[in-house]
């Protein structure tokens, strides 16, 4: 055996030693008196009482044990709001401390001592209530709130949830990241709406749009190139919705000249139900090598492809991008076909194209929209379509230029799935993601963060009244009976000397 054996079983031995001459004290000393014995366990009641203390002191991060880690924030999330200087505010509406959710938040406050983070019941912050227009029923939500900026989200914004592989992803993290650094940032996008062109406007028939748009903290305006003269220079998005009538002259020069200057756009447009001569509208989209849309709407056959009995509402592939990079399924309503031109001509445009929603090859495309039918007849177009696609034209080298069109702009619509249905198109499946993705792809938002956790491996589980009651009885029985017995013990000793 080796000099190095021996010491390490010599160590064994005193550790041995001690131990066993500690617990013979316990036993000789402590548990033969019954006031030791009492006070024995006066004393380890104390040290629970006092560690349990001294570890809500500390708030240390419960130790997470998932694979996903769900409840451990980031070291990304981490960094990037580390150095923010202002003071923000994170008010948890209907949380408690040991909600998963809180557990998050703190965290926040760790990496940086300027969020504060609280639970809040909004009944007893009437002036929470009243600024942010909660309501007192309200079961649950997240006010993040610095300055003059502030945002709200909804318990359902925490959660994306995937139809196709029936999973669901924690954007807890994401969101709250997102949050912070929106409302500290200096920097508000300025979207503007194009008017007098469609009676699918933003202001009519998009008003939850408009909404989340202001809740993402930027900021709309109605624009009326006519009467402006231009496109103003603080434009970071433009937003055009289905075109009815053609552009001016002067309006179609003045969007030409604001591509040609590296200007955005968002194009939203649904089918048309008859013939329509926009050349100047066809003139700004073959800027980008996009076609004139074609009458008709797209019809799917696939039934994992569309909502049930309703071939029109179609549920399109959503191909990988950065733009889809957060949304799994969107529904579309009626959609019609993006018509690209060749590949040739695209790179003559010097265009580069993407798709980021096409229908499934098993649909089809319905020039006569006076058939009710809902399987192919002759002059249906048989392919897989773009429904939407994400265009970025070079202008000069250190200028370009993006058109993200979708052939739909009822599914960011406030209209509603069915007339039996109460919730808005644009928050059916990941619609309002979709959008809300686009337009901060488009307007370069810097602080947006994508942090998904999949919830694949985690169970809810909730104990019935019978196993609460078992739970119960170790808790708080078990001890009780302990003591006792031990106090019968320390009597019948006592007796028998």
């Amino acid at each position: 055996m080796s000099k190095n054996e021996e010491k390490s079983l010599e160590k064994i031995k005193v550790k041995e030693k001690f131990g066993t001459r500690f617990i013979n004290i316990i036993k000789k000393k402590w548990l033969i008196s019954g006031t030791k014995t009492l006070a024995l366990v006066a004393l380890i009641v104390a040290a629970f009482i006092l560690t349990t203390f001294g570890m809500q002191k500390l708030d240390l991060t419960p130790i997470d044990l998932t694979s996903q880690k769900e409840y451990t924030v980031s070291d990304e999330s981490k960094e990037k709001v580390s150095g923010i200087e202002k003071d923000v505010n994170i008010y948890l509406i209907g949380y408690d401390d040991d909600d998963p959710t809180m557990i998050i938040a703190k965290q926040y406050h760790k990496a940086n001592e300027k969020i504060n983070v609280e639970a809040v019941d909004i009944q007893q912050r009437t002036d929470l209530a009243q600024k942010y227009g909660i309501e007192s029923n309200t079961s649950k939500g997240i006010i993040v709130d610095s300055g003059e900026k502030n945002k709200v989200l909804t318990a359902n914004d925490l959660v994306s949830y995937d139809t196709s592989t029936s999973t669901s992803s924690d954007a807890t993290e994401e969101k709250l990241t997102s949050s912070v650094l929106t409302v500290t940032s200096d920097k508000i996008p300025n979207i503007y709406l194009l008017t007098g062109y469609s009676n699918k406007a933003i202001s009519g028939t998009m008003n939850y749009l408009n909404l989340f748009l202001e809740n993402e903290i930027m900021k709309t305006e109605n624009l009326d190139i006519l009467s402006k003269g231009s496109v103003p220079n603080d434009c970071n998005t433009l937003v055009i919705t289905t075109p009815e009538k053609d552009f001016e002259d002067v309006v179609a020069n003045e969007i030409i000249k604001y591509i040609n200057n590296g200007g955005n756009i968002l194009w939203l447009n649904a089918s048309y139900g008859t013939e329509n001569n926009l050349p100047n509208v066809n003139k700004v989209l073959a800027m980008y090598g996009v076609d004139p849309f074609s009458t008709g709407y797209i019809l799917e056959t696939d039934t994992n492809k569309m909502l049930s009995g309703a071939p029109y509402m179609i549920l399109p592939n959503v191909e990988s991008s950065d733009v889809t990079s957060k949304t799994s399924s969107i529904l579309l309503v009626e959609a019609t076909k993006i018509n690209l031109q060749s590949e040739d001509k695209l790179k003559e445009l010097k265009v580069e194209s993407e798709d980021l929603l096409t229908a499934s090859d098993k649909s089809f495309f319905r020039k006569d929209i006076r058939s009710n039918s809902t399987s192919k007849i002759e002059g249906d177009e048989s392919g897989k379509f773009t429904v939407g696609a994400q265009l970025t034209k070079t202008i000069k080298d250190d200028v370009k230029s993006k058109l993200i069109i979708y052939g739909d702009n009822y599914f960011v619509s406030d209209n509603t799935i069915s007339q039996n249905s109460q919730t808005p198109l644009i928050s059916a499946y990941d619609n309002k993601d979709l959008v809300l993705n686009s337009i901060d792809y488009l307007a370069e938002r810097e602080e947006k963060i994508t942090i998904r956790k999949t919830k694949d491996d985690v169970t809810t589980y909730t104990a019935t009244e019978q196993e609460t009651l078992i739970i119960q009885i170790i808790i708080f029985a078990v001890p009780v009976v302990i003591i006792v017995a031990g106090i019968v013990v320390w009597q019948f000793r006592r007796r028998k000397k």
